[in-house]
C-alpha cells in the first residue's frame, strides 16, 4: 500500500493513494496505524504533505561503510544515535529553509537517507523480530548545518540537525509487506539535476532490523517513531570543494520502490 496526506481544496487533511501530481483517492479508516482501507471517492490535491508526524525522531550516524570511508571515521562498533524535534518535519516540494544561524557562511548539507516508521510499541525487540514492528518506509533528507554539528553544539549532534524544516519526508509511505528486504534499495540525492549520491541500503554498517532492536532496547518506541537510517558516501561537506545548499537551489532524494522527495532551498533570512 502506498499512503500520503494532502489538503483538499477545502484546507481539510485526508489519507489517500496518490493518483497524479493532483489526484488523489481517499483511504477509509483514521490512519495507517489503526489500518486503512481502499475507497472510492476521489480528490483534487492542493498540498501534499508529510507522510507521517513522527512521535519521535532517531537518527543514525556513521551507518554506510564508504560514507564512514569518505570521513576517515572508523566503524562504530554501535550504531551512531542523535535526535531531531518533530518540528524539523517537513513537507514534500516545501522549502528547506538555511537558518539565519548560519552566519558564517555556507554550511547546510543535504543526506539522503530511508526512514523507517514504527507501526505498533516495539521495547526489547529481538533482531529476528524487529521487522514485523515497522509499518513501512519513506524517503527522508536529515538536513545537517555542518558547523553547528561539529562545534556550535557543545560536541553534540542535535542542534546542528534541528533547524526547522530540516527533516524533509515523503512523498509517500510505502507499508512493509511492499518492501520485505529494506536491504536492497537504491538511494540518490540529485541536486540541481546533478547526481550527489548513488549508493544501495545493502551498503549499511547495521541493517534496518539491527537497527529497530538497539534502538528499542530498555526504550520504548511508540507508532509513529521515525529511524533516519544513515546516509550513503557523495555529501557536501565530504567533497572537494564542499558542496552546501544555497539559496535557489533544488534538492531530490529518490529510493527506488518509495519514489522521489523534491525540495526546494530558501534563505530564511528573505523573510
Amino acid at each position: 500500500m502506498r499512503v500520503a496526506r494532502c489538503l483538499d481544496q477545502n484546507g481539510l487533511s485526508h489519507w489517500v493513494e496518490p493518483l497524479s501530481a493532483d489526484r488523489a483517492r481517499l483511504y477509509e479508516g483514521d490512519s495507517p496505524f489503526g489500518g486503512l482501507r481502499p475507497g472510492e471517492r476521489e480528490i483534487d490535491v492542493r498540498r501534499w504533505l508529510a507522510p507521517v508526524l513522527p512521535t519521535d525522531i532517531y537518527g543514525v550516524g556513521l551507518n554506510y561503510r564508504a560514507h564512514a570511508a569518505e570521513t576517515g571515521a572508523d566503524l562504530p562498533d554501535n550504531p551512531v544515535l542523535f535526535m531531531k524535534p518533530s518540528t524539523a518535519v517537513t513537507d514534500p516540494d516545501s522549502p528547506i529553509l538555511l537558518p539565519a544561524a548560519c552566519e558564517h557562511g555556507p554550511e547546510v548539507d543535504y543526506e539522503a537517507e530511508l526512514a523507517v516508521i514504527i507501526g505498533k510499541t516495539a521495547r526489547n525487540v529481538a533482531v529476528e523480530d524487529a521487522l514485523d514492528f515497522v509499518l513501512g518506509y519513506t524517503c527522508a533528507n536529515d538536513v545537517s548545518a555542518r558547523r553547528w554539528q561539529k562545534r556550535g553544539g557543545g560536541g553534540q549532534w542535535v542542534r546542528g540537525k534541528s533547524f526547522d524544516t530540516f527533516c524533509p519526508l515523503g512523498p509517500v509511505l510505502v507499508t512493509a509487506d511492499e518492501i520485505p528486504d529494506p536491504q536492497g534499495l537504491g538511494i540518490r540525492s540529485v541536486l540541481n539535476g546533478r547526481t550527489m549520491q548513488s549508493s544501495s541500503t545493502a551498503d549499511m554498517i547495521f541493517t534496518v532490523a539491527e537497527l529497530v532492536a538497539f534502538i528499542s532496547r530498555d526504550t520504548t518506541l511508540l507508532p509513529g517513531t521515525a529511524i533516519l537510517t544513515g546516509t550513503p558516501e557523495g555529501v557536501g561537506f565530504a567533497r572537494t570543494p564542499p558542496v552546501f545548499l544555497s539559496d535557489g537551489d533544488t534538492i531530490e532524494i529518490s529510493i527506488d520502490r518509495i519514489g522521489t522527495l523534491n525540495n526546494p532551498v530558501r534563505d530564511a533570512r528573505r523573510d
